[in-house]
């Protein structure tokens, strides 16, 4: 039976939900309800404008140091780049510029009232020409450095204004202020406004880059230590046995052929250890009967009776395919080892472009992402491939968790 995507009903409690009830019945409680209460008005000479005054008359200065630091820093730069301590000097400076793009918003937060969020950090990478580079192709650089190359000469007519208005023009200082103000706002969003989207996605990537590389030496370490601690003992012993029957092969039959017995019982659990560690690596029932038969085998291994449902017309692509088994994988060990369960569902299904996995048991709940039962690693390997972990455990149970991964066709599909 197939599972159909998440309804406003299976959103985790403190998920905001639309309103509810007929478009006619909204309009009516829209023409009902008393207007919204208008902003407060400005007066023409209130703080507003006193403080537009402020950052206008205090542009020449700012435009002066920001225009001479431009100047020198990218020529000094560019001009050295023949020699080895150009393209150093550049980087130096367009990192530099950073801390005065960080100053002029914080000028444009206090005067104008201009909420402009702050760039990511740059990537850490390792090494000077990991450093150089980065500094290099740093886009809120260089437009910070644009920012101060055109500043000047509007630095120098806003002051100007600005102060022969305080002196001449009061009548329409309020005005003429707004408006150069506006001007100032403008340039602050264009310029110095880091790109939300981009810059927030890069740092996302940089940051579950890190955690894919935690996970996979992880897993190497695992795959190490099971290998050492398992197979690799038991074939030891195995050869040590077959060498000492080799020798007793003549002198003592009935012994030697004990011990042979006893060396293939070895290797039927040395064969049985290494059948789970290429399970736990990438299971070939996966590989050759996609997730339904994979997922009703590690069903199988869990200690309650668990139903599996997946609704699937075609494969993901393998990695998701991967991600997936493992995802369930997982949660079934939690349901094994903390939920005290009865029962457990397994249900997959297709969401326009989103895998989606659904794990429900009928135990004691009370499951968090920070309850030690390592859904919060889980949250984060899903999140390092775009995915996503929900939650949905109160206390007496029962309790689903639910994940999102991405759709992703195999190739040539």
């Amino acid at each position: 039976m197939g599972i159909s995507p998440l309804s406003l009903t299976d959103l985790p409690h403190g998920v905001a939900r639309p309103p509810t009830g007929s478009l006619g019945s909204m309009s009516a409680d829209h023409e009902s309800s008393p207007p919204a209460p208008r902003p407060p008005q400005r007066t023409a000479y209130g703080k507003e404008t006193w403080k537009e005054i402020a950052f206008l008359l205090s542009n020449l200065l700012t435009a002066l140091v920001g225009f001479v630091y431009a100047v020198v820093s990218v020529l000094l730069g560019v001009g050295l780049s023949v020699t080895v301590i150009g393209l150093p000097l550049l980087a130096l400076g367009l990192r530099g510029a950073r801390l005065i793009g960080r100053s002029e918003r914080a000028r444009a937060r206090g005067l104008l009232d201009v909420e402009v969020a702050e760039p990511s950090p740059l990537p850490s990478r390792g090494g000077f020409f990991g450093w150089l580079w980065t500094s290099l192709k740093d886009p809120v650089a260089w437009r910070t450095q644009l920012y101060g190359l055109i500043r000047l000469p509007w630095g120098i007519v806003t002051f100007t204004v600005a102060l022969v208005s305080l002196l001449v023009l009061w009548p329409v200082l309020p005005l003429l202020s707004r408006g150069l103000a506006n001007a100032d706002r403008g340039m602050v969003r264009g310029l110095l406004s880091p790109s939300d989207e981009l810059e927030r996605r890069i740092a996302e990537l940089e940051s579950d880059r890190g955690v894919v590389v935690d996970t996979a030496a992880a897993d190497l370490r695992r795959i190490e230590r099971d290998l050492h601690d398992g197979a690799q003992a038991r074939l030891v012993a195995l050869a040590m046995g077959l060498g000492l029957a080799k020798e007793k092969l003549l002198e003592d039959p009935e012994t030697a052929a004990a011990m042979v017995d006893e060396a293939h019982g070895e290797v039927k659990l040395a064969l049985q250890e290494l059948r789970d560690l290429a399970r736990g690596i990438h299971p070939a029932v996966l590989t050759d009967r996609g997730l339904s038969a994979a997922l009703s085998s590690v069903s199988a291994r869990c200690t309650v009776p668990v139903k599996v449902s997946v609704d699937l017309a075609e494969r993901p692509a393998e990695a998701i395919e991967g991600i997936a088994y493992f995802t369930v994988s997982e949660l079934l060990q939690n349901v094994s080892k903390h939920a005290r369960a009865r029962s457990a569902s397994v249900d997959v299904w297709r969401a326009e472009d989103r895998l989606m996995l659904r794990v429900g048991d009928d135990g004691a709940g009370g499951a968090r992402l920070d309850g030690g039962t390592g859904l919060a690693g889980l949250a984060e390997r899903l999140g390092a491939v775009d995915g996503l972990l929900v939650v949905e455990s109160p206390e007496g149970g029962p309790t689903t968790v639910t994940a999102e991964l991405p759709w992703r066709s195999r190739p040539g599909l």
